[in-house]
């Protein structure tokens, strides 16, 4: 078997050496006779690999102790809920910034709980644009502010943050990692894990401990980001495997110079692939040149019916999950922190050789 270059959104690519350590330590680890799956997560083992876990978040993405660091189950969709059910009381609204599919979600969800404002929407140009902010006029009396930081649908991102007076809220389930970022301007920071983190069904979230405990008591124990507290997240069984690849994903960024050298990797992987999208009239970028996200490349062709012959091609020729969102169409690819440049190289290859024999 060959290993396929894998530009798929999420689950996306892991790092080829987290993968072979995983698949050497999954019948024993580290001479306990068993794997990570089968031991007690309350146990000295797992203790140590969950602590680390943590530990190499905190270092890479400079996380002073004023923030919590939780591992909880549900993916990023379960944070659309608990962030309302903990953050927004009876009677406050929360400002929303609508830059696509999954703002859009996490918008209606708490809507469920309060009241929701949307600030600033980018529907009417079909969400191919963040704002600057500048264009957001936040009220100084909300809850929270809320953004998602990249949205993979659209390819579009945050190249600024904003600062609103209330806790700036984000999710960063596509990005995380991927820039240098500076987390004390946030109140709290979210991550599905399956794009940047390791496999999907857990989620990292950094929350400033004063905020969890805004919850209301109406609030399910479970719900609440103080039940998870303090760390490690052991109040009920986590995701112990999702974890101990968490660790392994963080070690191996931490040993290839950190969240800075991820950063100048996947601003020139992204670069070389939009200086081709550019170059040409048969290629269509689709996120406005100041919101292009760096993780997720969109783009359509001047001809859309050869979509799906490039798609097609281009699986056969090792290269998968290009086609684009399905409620989109079109084209992407998602070039996250694991995601080798020689994948794009191999990318910008096909894309010039399937113009020349279509253009």
């Amino acid at each position: 078997m060959s290993r396929i270059f894998n530009f798929a959104s999420g689950p996306a690519v892991l790092p080829l050496p987290v993968l072979e350590k995983a698949r050497d330590e999954m019948l024993d680890f580290a001479g306990s006779g068993m794997s990570i799956m089968e031991m007690s997560h309350r146990g000295k083992i797992f203790d140590a690999i969950i602590k680390a876990a943590e530990d190499n978040f905190r270092r890479l993405m400079g996380i002073s102790a004023d923030y919590a660091v939780l591992f909880l189950p549900g993916g990023a969709s379960q944070q659309f809920a608990m962030i309302p059910l903990n953050l927004l009381p009876p009677g406050r609204s929360a400002d929303f910034v609508d830059t696509g599919a999954w703002a859009g979600k996490a918008i209606k969800e708490a809507g469920i709980v309060g009241k929701t404002n949307v600030i600033w929407s980018g529907r009417a140009g079909n969400y191919m644009s963040a704002p600057a902010p500048s264009e957001l006029d936040f009220d100084p009396a909300a809850a929270y502010a809320y953004i998602c930081s990249n949205e993979t649908i659209g390819g579009v991102r945050f190249a600024e943050f904003p600062e609103p007076p209330s806790p700036l809220v984000a999710d960063m389930s596509s990005d995380i990692m991927s820039r240098v970022i500076e987390v004390g301007r946030f109140g709290l920071i979210f991550a599905g894990a399956q794009k940047n983190l390791g496999p999907s069904g857990l989620a990292a979230v950094i929350i400033r401990r004063d905020l969890a405990e805004r919850v209301p008591a109406t609030t399910n124990l479970f719900f609440r980001y103080r039940t998870h507290m303090p760390e490690p997240s052991l109040f009920n069984t986590p995701n112990t495997w999702a974890i101990y690849i968490f660790k392994l994903v963080t070690d191996w960024v931490a040993e290839n110079g950190g969240v800075s050298a991820m950063q100048k990797r996947n601003e020139e992987k992204a670069g070389r692939l939009y200086q081709v999208l550019d170059a040409s009239p048969f290629w269509r970028p689709c996120a406005d040149r100041a919101s292009r996200s760096i993780m997720n490349v969109a783009w359509r062709l001047a001809d859309p019916g050869l979509e799906d012959k490039f798609v097609k091609e281009a699986k056969a020729a090792g290269m998968d999950g290009l086609r684009g969102h399905r409620s989109v169409g079109g084209l992407r690819a998602s070039l996250y922190n694991a995601f080798p440049p020689e994948g794009v190289t191999a990318l910008i290859d096909f894309m010039r050789e399937f113009e020349r024999r279509n253009g």
